[in-house]
This record gives structure tokens, sequence and C-alpha cells, in this order.
């Protein structure tokens, strides 16, 4: 389903045409028309939902007097589209606010804004918050939550303001933090995020779909989870501000402190009894994206080896590592005998310097891994499975050691500008928004000498 915009200039060589293929089997793998396909079905008026990770939970739609869907997403639109066409005439409505509108016909698509909030968001989160406190005790609440939710479902707690939430998701994001991190200060800082749309949809049943861009498929990280129990508190959100010596809104450190002397209420805590309505199913993650590429190296004739899908830290450094255990493989036929394919998911992030130029994490890796690269017989790709790499147009790129000048690469990477120079050089990969997001796929292609 997914396209890659410029394919015909990059699939220079056999080895970047696998390379390819398995970044669009990966991100075709995680779309939710696909994983709701295989995890949810409907008989005879009951839902049955199974997770990638849970048994099977049956939801008897009879029992319902309405059934809403709410969340939000990059793929929430998409999400809600495919929940539509299973519960057919028994969905009563709901809303959804994402980036990416997939064209549902009952439930209502708001758009928002990532990774930045914006007003649109705002206007969204206000209408998903409104919808889950329409439903009773008799009512199903299906909520829709993929990655981007946090941004895309802004919610500020009065009185911080949409641009005081901005200025903090802007630090947040260029100071390095990890999204764990990031989280809790935007939950502790939003009426919708650490299960507040729970606690707004309380006392209905609450099912949570999910389509996980967190490393470990944690349930309190994704979209800063709305309906999951947040381990976190303002003391852990003031110690991140502290941690980075980030500088705030006044507004923004005032409030947090406020909750911390017990002010304002907190997240909802996982002893928390509303919960007990509440199940969540992860349905897709980027161990889905990694199955598929595995399978397409098998196909093609290549070993796969898939590291992790765990794989967190700075892009640059992350690609070091990765270009030296491809290098292995060349060179000595350890781990894996070429030709292979090494494949990694999960998230890296970008300490951004001060003036700092355009690219994303995956931009990143991906020119770092051709600078540090020794052999030309590596190709190295890495995309955002939702196709947006950091804040550019780009879902990533794909190189080799022949692509980069190491000295205009290492200048490069030392003011975060990775785009300019692999856009040069033809290697960057345009998918345009592909309606999932799993993370980061990561697919260095060893070919046989």
């Amino acid at each position: 389903m997914v396209t890659i915009e410029n394919r015909d200039a990059l699939e220079r060589t056999d080895a970047h045409a696998v390379a390819l293929d398995c970044i669009a089997a990966g991100i075709d793998a995680a779309h939710p028309e696909r994983v709701v396909a295989e995890s949810l079905s409907t008989h005879e008026d009951v839902l049955t939902v199974a997770g990638a990770e849970d048994d099977a939970t049956e939801y008897e739609l009879d029992r319902y007097e309405d059934v809403y869907v709410v969340g939000g997403g990059n793929a929430a639109g998409h999400l809600a589209l495919a929940i539509e066409e299973q519960l057919g005439d028994r969905l009563t409505g709901g809303v959804v606010v994402t980036d990416d509108p997939a064209g549902t016909s009952v439930v209502e698509e708001r758009r928002g804004d990532h990774p930045i909030p914006s007003e649109d968001g705002v206007a969204g989160a206000r209408r998903v918050l409104e919808v889950a406190d329409r439903a009773g005790e008799d009512d199903l609440v299906v909520a829709c939550l993929t990655g981007g939710g946090s941004a895309l479902l802004p919610a500020p707690s009065e009185p911080i303001t949409l641009a005081d939430l901005q200025s903090v998701t802007e630090s947040l994001l260029e100071c390095g933090a990890s999204i764990d991190e990031i989280n809790a200060v935007r939950k502790h800082c939003s009426s919708i995020k650490g299960g507040q749309l729970a606690r707004q949809a309380a006392p209905a049943t609450v099912a949570t779909l999910v389509i996980s861009d967190v490393v470990g498929d944690r349930l309190d990280v994704i979209a800063s989870g709305p309906t999951a129990p947040d381990p976190t508190t303002y003391a852990d959100a003031l110690e991140v501000l502290e941690r980075y010596e980030l500088s705030v809104p006044e507004t923004v450190s005032a409030y947090l402190a406020a909750g911390d002397r017990g002010e304002h209420p907190e997240t909802v805590a996982p002893d928390d009894p509303l919960l007990e309505s509440v199940r969540a199913h992860v349905l897709g993650s980027g161990r889905t994206a990694l199955e598929a590429a595995r399978e397409v190296a098998t196909d093609n004739g290549y070993e796969p080896l898939v590291l992790s899908s765990r794989v967190r830290g700075e892009a640059r450094e992350s690609a070091i590592t990765h270009a030296a255990i491809a290098e292995e493989c060349a060179e000595t036929g350890d781990p894996i005998t070429p030709p292979a394919v090494v494949l990694s998911g999960g998230e890296t992030t970008v300490t951004l310097a001060e003036d700092h130029g355009s690219g994303g994490p995956n931009q990143e890796f991906v020119l770092s891994g051709a600078v540090e690269l020794e052999s030309d017989a590596v190709v190295v790709a890495s995309v955002d499975t939702d196709g947006i790499d950091g804040a550019t147009d780009a879902a990533g790129a794909i190189a080799t050691a022949a692509d980069v000048s190491r000295t205009e690469g290492r200048r490069a990477l030392a003011t975060n500008d990775a785009l300019p120079i692999l856009e040069s050089t033809d290697a960057i990969v345009r998918t345009g928004p592909t309606g999932t997001n799993v993370n980061d796929l990561r697919v260095l292609v060893v070919a046989e000498d």
C-alpha cells in the first residue's frame, strides 16, 4: 500500500532494491487496515480482540446501548476507518484527531498537527473529551491510540496556554530527552493524557486499541497514555526539566510545582479503581514491521538478522554500532554470512546543536552510517514508519559509503544538517503519510562479494 515516491532514483543496485522492499513491507504490515483484519473479528454481535501480546477478549455488543470511538494519532483515522468497517451499524459515532485523515463516514476526523501541537489539535482534543464524557455505564468506548497522539491531543490544563505547551514541546524535542521523559512532562500539562481520557469516560467500558510507536510498547508512554495508568508524577515532570536544564514558561513551571504540592489532581494512578473497566490491546508495533521485513529478506535469498526492536539513544552513535556489525558480516561472515540483511527498530534521538540545520534521526542515522562505513558492500537505510522524519517531509534515507564525502558528512553531522547533503546525492526516501506509525525501521543490506 505504501509507495516510495522516488524509488526509481533510489534503486541503484539489487541491494538497494532489497532494502526498499524491506522498508515498504514493514510499513505495510503495520497499517491499521492490516492489523485490524488480523486482530479483530465480529460474529453474532460479539467483538473479539486478539492483540499481539494478549489473549483474546470478547465484548458482547448487545450489552451496550452506544458504542463510541475516540482517540488520536498519526494513524488514528485509518484505525477508526477499519473499526467502522468491523462494527458497521453497531457504531454510534465518535471523533479522532489526526494529521492523516482516512475518510471515515461515522467517526468524525478532526485535523491536528505533529510534532508541535496546534490550535486545531486543542479543539479536536476538546471534542474527544466531550464524546468520552457523553458515554455512560452501559456504553462501550473504543479508544484508538497511535504514535503522534501526544502532539495531536494536546488539551493543555488551565492556565497553561497552547503557546506555553508549544514552547515546552520544542524544548523537550531539541534537548535529547527520551520519549518517556518527554511524556512525563506532557502528561502533567494536559487534561487528557496520563489516563485522564479514561477518567472522563468512566464508568463506561473502555477498550483501547493501540498501534505502538514506543520501545517496549509501554501503554503509559504511547500517545502519553490517555487511557493508561500513569506511574509518573508532577515531581517526575519537574525532575525532567531540571535534568535537561530547560527554560520553560513560568506558567508551566508554576503549574507543575503547584501540582507537586497537591494543588492539582494527579494523573490516574495504577491502583485507581476506574481502571477495572479499561482493557488495552496492542495490535501492531515495531516488531510487526521487523517481522515483515525479515520475511522479505528471506524471500529474496538474504540471511536476516534482527538486532532489536528497542534501539534507542543518539542516532549517530547507534549508526556506528550498526555499521560495525554490517562490516563484520562483510569481512568475516559473523554473525551472519552475506548476502545478509541486518534489521532493527526502536527510536533514536538527536540532540540538536544551537544553530542546527535540517534533518531527522533517521537521516542522521544514515549519514553517520555512510560516513563511518569502510565497506562499499553495505547499503544503509532508515525510515520513520509514519513517513515523517523529524520536522521534514522525508521518511528517511538510503546510502552507501560511496555516496557521501566523509569531510562534508561529518561537517553536516556537527550541525545536524543531514537533509541537504543526502538530498544532493539522491539519498532521501519519500513516502508521504503512510497511515501508520510504529517508529523507526532500519535496514542494512550486506551484499555478497
